[in-house]
């Protein structure tokens, strides 16, 4: 086949893809992705090297319950498994019941709008790696669980009316996290349920649209 007829057959496939609905992770639409994945990248391990030179371990510390290796770790998953199925299972509701939750949506929505599920795994797990060594393996043996959760807080800024209920909640979260690794003394409880949480959040965030219709006068019989 020509060159020429190539590039009508692939220009002609990708329109009926796009038509379609189907969402292929193309390089254009990865490289946003890849850009704030490298960003959290660069703030996990500047955090993790910290963490180092001030002699602990990134990933771990001495939890208040006094558990060490396997069975820190162990416990560290169980809770975070079960603070990140209640929460994943517990964000529709909300955002359903409630209108703080529904406005949060809204505002964030755009950032994963037409996003493939590539580049949402990717931004789910670099950013949860990024936070939880920054805030809950670095913080939290620095200043405590709560100030680094209002640290947290305060780092999730939105413009808007969604912005105080955003950072509220990511206070909440940080809370929820950082309780979870001071407790058990280990992170990967935290990294998972935070991984697990923002993954399902972006696909959730990209597929529905909370937005209630305009209502038109006499049922949009004057538009028609």
């Amino acid at each position: 086949m020509a060159p020429g007829k190539d590039e009508h057959a692939l220009g002609a496939q990708a329109e009926r893809l796009g038509a379609s609905g189907e969402r292929g992770v193309t390089l254009e639409a990865s490289r946003p992705a890849v850009a704030v994945a490298g960003a959290y990248a660069a703030v996990g391990a500047l955090a993790a090297g910290m963490s180092v030179l001030l002699g602990r371990d990134p990933i771990a510390c001495e939890g208040w319950l006094g558990t060490h290796g396997w069975a820190a770790v162990l416990l560290s998953l169980g809770l975070g498994m079960v603070l990140g199925a209640t929460t994943i299972a517990a964000t529709p509701a909300m955002v359903r019941r409630w209108r703080w939750a529904r406005a949060l949506h809204v505002a964030l929505r755009p950032a994963a709008h037409g996003a493939g599920d590539g580049s949402l795994l990717l931004v789910a797990v670099a950013s949860a790696t990024g936070e939880e060594l920054l805030f809950r393996g670095l913080l939290v043996p620095l200043v405590g669980v709560v100030a680094s959760s209002i640290a947290f807080g305060l780092m999730h800024q939105i413009s808007g009316r969604a912005r105080w209920g955003w950072m509220a909640w990511a206070t909440i979260m940080g809370f929820l996290f950082g309780g979870v690794f001071a407790m058990t003394g280990s992170l990967v409880g935290p990294l998972i349920a935070h991984a697990a949480i923002n993954h399902s959040n972006l696909k959730f965030l990209r597929d529905n649209d909370p937005a209630p219709p305009r209502r038109r006068p006499l049922g949009g019989l004057l538009r028609r």
